[in-house]
């Protein structure tokens, strides 16, 4: 009776083998050239990965690329991850569409244009020989258009499901990802978020002699404080009995000229991240989401390591550490294990847009948007003009290395704020993608 059973188990895996073979998952983030899209890491929470975002203010952002592998030439079946996101007010126009490119030809059907929420939708299907297939992302909009994942699959009767945690669990299987991630060395300070205050917590542990474990989303450092954001470094420093409070910070702050800037260099990413990568004693982990963690085993109040997400390449990693300092905009760290969280029901700050505006010799044009908010000059802040650097910011006059060159015809720019807000009163984190879509 054995060998039958053993028969039986070596068919299941060539089965199993087979149908792989069949299906190709590639993660819009792992594209090699992301062209004009960009990558969106700020709803992994909900999502369970990154997205590219053609983000163009009207004007079709560039092609994003890639080549996968395929070891089964065959039709094959073209699904795509993405999302009409004006579908949840109804709105009319769906902005956000783009195609599908294989081997350079585009397939037919335009997408972004269906449903209430996030979907796979079936861009066509393609011959493929076995070998490398080009695939490219082609946006037709430059409105916002967004693609999470595409699946090649042969299986003709196979339509991936809708439902997140699904979606997940066909992600982690394609991808080969392991149940449970890699762990590393055990570090004595692990630091989530890469603010002013992750970085000061990561340099203050790393001169003390501890090993650090510097944990960032992004690609930069700073969070507010960095050039994606421009919150200028204010408050004081060295104050009463504490006379050495802010020094950390002194050392990587930006001397910015204006909040936000006619230029974002002005907010010296370079330096953060050359400060940082000085001690020795710290490794920096850039674009690593924390969404995770791991408690010691027999003991519910000790964190034993915290899990990031490569936003690159889909990669996990466990940290292990022995004390964990958390840094993060939204406490995330100390949710995961469970620690007692407050949350104002009503009345909390909203999602803000940030815009700059130029003056130009003459009207630019503006495609029509039906699905936008009508808004009149009213609706804004009155702008006002931007002081050249060194002007308002007397820092920047006293020989200090700004680490950039500053923005020529500052003049030119009339400075927009963070004024118009929205989402208040609702969801800030599992909510945060349609209150970010609002403000579109």
């Amino acid at each position: 009776m054995k060998k039958p059973r053993f028969i039986l188990a070596a068919l299941a895996a060539s089965l199993l083998s087979s149908h792989a073979a069949q299906q190709v998952w590639v993660e819009a983030e792992s594209f090699a050239d992301h062209g004009g899209w960009m990558l969106d890491t700020q709803f992994i929470d909900i999502m369970g990965s990154p997205y590219l975002l053609a983000h163009g203010m009207g004007t079709p952002v560039r092609d994003a690329r890639t080549t996968v592998a395929v070891t089964e030439a065959g039709s094959y079946k073209v699904w795509v991850r993405t999302k009409n996101w004006v579908g949840p007010w109804e709105a009319p126009g769906a902005p956000g569409k783009f195609q599908v490119g294989v081997n350079g030809v585009k397939l037919e059907k335009v997408l972004g244009t269906e449903g209430r929420d996030w979907l796979w939708e079936l861009a066509g299907e393609a011959r493929l020989s076995a070998g490398q297939a080009e695939l490219s992302l082609h946006d037709l909009t430059g409105f916002e258009g967004r693609v999470d994942a595409v699946l090649l699959t042969q299986d003709a009767g196979f339509t991936p499901s809708a439902d997140f945690a699904a979606t997940n669990a066909l992600r982690r299987q394609s991808l080969g990802l392991p149940q449970e991630a890699p762990e590393t060395e055990e570090y004595d300070l692990v630091v989530v978020g890469g603010g002013y205050s992750g970085m000061g917590a990561a340099i203050s542990g790393a001169r003390q002699g501890l090993k650090v474990a510097f944990i960032q989303n992004r690609p930069v450092l700073g969070g507010n404080g960095s050039s994606e954001i421009q919150v200028w470094a204010m408050g004081g420093t060295r104050r009463g009995l504490y006379p050495h409070l802010g020094e950390i910070i002194e050392e990587f702050a930006d001397r910015a000229s204006n909040s936000p800037a006619a230029s974002p260099e002005e907010f010296n990413d370079k330096l953060k991240e050359q400060v940082v990568r000085a001690e020795a004693n710290i490794d920096l982990f850039l674009n690593t989401h924390v969404h995770g963690i791991t408690m010691e085993k027999g003991d519910t109040l000790k964190i034993r390591s915290v899990t990031g997400l490569d936003t690159r390449t889909g990669k996990e990693t466990r940290f292990r550490g022995k004390f964990f300092t958390d840094c993060t905009g939204h406490g995330s760290v100390g949710a995961l294990a469970g620690a007692e969280i407050l949350m104002e029901e009503k009345g909390r700050m909203g999602m803000s847009n940030m815009w700059v505006l130029k003056k130009t010799a003459n009207p630019k044009p503006w495609p029509a948007t039906p699905w936008a908010l009508p808004l009149e000059q009213g609706d804004f802040p009155e702008p006002r003009v931007l002081e050249p650097a060194g002007v308002k910011n007397k820092a920047n006059m006293t020989g200090y290395d700004l680490g950039y060159t500053p923005v020529e015809n500052a003049e030119d720019y009339l400075h927009g704020e963070w004024f118009w807000e929205s989402g208040f009163d609702q969801d800030p984190i599992n909510g945060l993608e349609r209150i970010r879509d609002w403000n579109f």
